[in-house]
């Protein structure tokens, strides 16, 4: 019996995600230069994952 592809492991996942976790984000805005020491995680701008 096969095994069904939603209980597949994260690691066979290589598609291209455009919605980033909150961690992501605080990461990328860093990166960017648009975070600010002590700003609240919730309520953040919208970001797309760099190419």
């Amino acid at each position: 019996m096969s095994q069904h592809r939603s209980l597949k492991g994260a690691s066979t996942i290589t598609a291209k995600r455009n919605v980033l976790k909150r961690f992501e984000r605080v990461e990328l805005l860093k990166k960017r230069g648009q975070w600010k020491a002590g700003s609240k995680v919730l309520g953040l701008p919208k970001t797309k994952p760099d190419a």
